[in-house]
């Protein structure tokens, strides 16, 4: 993004604010489908960045949606049954009866547990229709079910009328950024699938597959999976595979990231024993890097306005919040800080604005908004107080 689109952005709706470019959101989409190939489908986990829903429904196959909540924005977004795919660790039977009763058979629905099977199975029963399930094998975490149980499941759907299996679900994690942990997973999926063909007869099609592409958030630390090659050695992986079926690549972080930007501006400076800090309307209640801990790496960042000239200093960023683990980035050299100048930190399109500690001191959480060539600068959410929500009898 343009500096002079930036600073519009600053002058327009003020700091802390989050900027989603739309422009760029595209650019990477494209990127990575094109790494994959036509053949793969595209699935984006909404959970990286809701605001950036509706916009992705038009460039991927599936939205995975991992709660009430989520499924709540899809439907006010008009976005049809058929490009869900109802996920989640915890399915409540009330919310997972109420998506039922909405979209009945025309979106996909993951499986995890023997509880959630039985959920589904009941409400199909009743209705007389058909639902399609992804049965989630787990990493060897709390998520989806262990090959015993799964196969189990399968027996239980094979003596149902109304049950169909469409799809194994698999996700083990995030900020992957080694080709061979990926050969791996890809290899044990592999192995499983042949063997439940080979010995119960059950011929999957589908499969759904996170790979949890690490992002390059910090400066010199380029992982080798969300390049070009990488992308490219995926695809390769997934041709190779004994078993032969439709493969959706279903990832959050590796789409949003590259399109965000969190903008916080310099309230205070001052020097304690020799160290320079740089004091920010904002904090890492809003502001989240996977792998960062009080600032120990350097984000790609800049300030505006851009200067030529200024001292060059080592400074250490701190946020508004009083804990000492509030530091966005320590010991980086940046030239003429001082008060009123803005911080722009760029990567900040995924979970950013949806992991930090929001409440936390009753901080107001920052506007969101938008911008796209063609349409130009749209707001997403204004400035919202939490302090309604910190006091008994409050609400948002």
């Amino acid at each position: 993004m343009r500096k002079e689109q930036l600073e519009y952005g600053i002058s327009r709706y003020g700091t802390p604010l989050y900027i989603f470019d739309l422009d760029i959101l595209k650019e990477q989409t494209e990127r990575i489908r094109k790494g994959l190939g036509r053949e793969t489908g595209l699935c984006f986990a909404m959970k990286a960045n809701p605001f950036l829903t509706e916009t992705m429904a038009s460039l991927v196959d599936r939205i995975e949606v991992c709660s009430k909540g989520e499924f709540e924005i899809c439907r006010t977004l008009g976005i049809p049954p058929e490009k869900l795919l109802i996920s989640g660790v915890l399915k409540k039977k009330e919310d997972i009866t109420e998506i039922l009763n909405y979209c009945g058979g025309r979106c996909v629905y993951t499986v995890e547990s023997v509880r959630q099977f039985h959920y589904l199975a009941e409400w199909s029963d009743a209705h007389s229709t058909e639902l399609r399930l992804y049965l989630r094998l787990t990493g060897g975490d709390q998520f989806g079910m262990d090959e015993a149980t799964f196969r189990s499941i399968v027996g239980l759907i094979n003596m149902s009328a109304f049950l169909k299996i469409e799809g194994i679900h698999y996700f083990t994690g995030t900020q992957k950024k080694s080709l061979e942990r990926l050969r791996k997973e890809i290899g044990y999926v592999d192995g499983f699938l042949t063997k439940l063909k080979k010995e119960m007869n059950c011929d999957i099609r589908n499969l759904e597959y996170g790979p949890g592409i690490a992002v390059p958030y910090f400066e010199g630390k380029e992982p080798e999976t969300f390049t070009d090659e990488g992308l490219a050695g995926l695809r390769e992986m997934l041709s190779e595979m004994q078993w032969k079926g439709h493969v959706t690549v279903e990832m959050g972080r590796a789409f949003a990231a590259m399109c965000g930007y969190y903008l916080t501006s310099v309230c205070d400076v001052k020097t304690n024993g020799g160290k320079n800090y740089c004091i920010v309307d904002g904090g890492n209640h809003q502001l989240n890097y996977d792998g960062q801990i009080r600032g120990m790496h350097r984000p790609h960042l800049r300030m505006l306005p851009e200067e030529e000239t200024g001292q060059e200093r080592t400074w250490t960023v701190c946020g508004a919040l009083c804990t000492v683990n509030d530091v966005l980035c320590s010991g980086i050299s940046l030239p003429g800080v001082r008060t009123g100048r803005t911080l722009v930190f760029e990567r900040a399109g995924a979970y950013s604005a949806m992991e930090g500690m929001a409440l936390f001191l009753s901080h107001a959480l920052p506007a969101v908004v938008s911008f796209q060539s063609e349409q130009g600068w749209k707001m997403l959410r204004g400035k919202t107080d939490t302090y309604p929500v910190n006091m008994s009898g409050g609400s948002i």
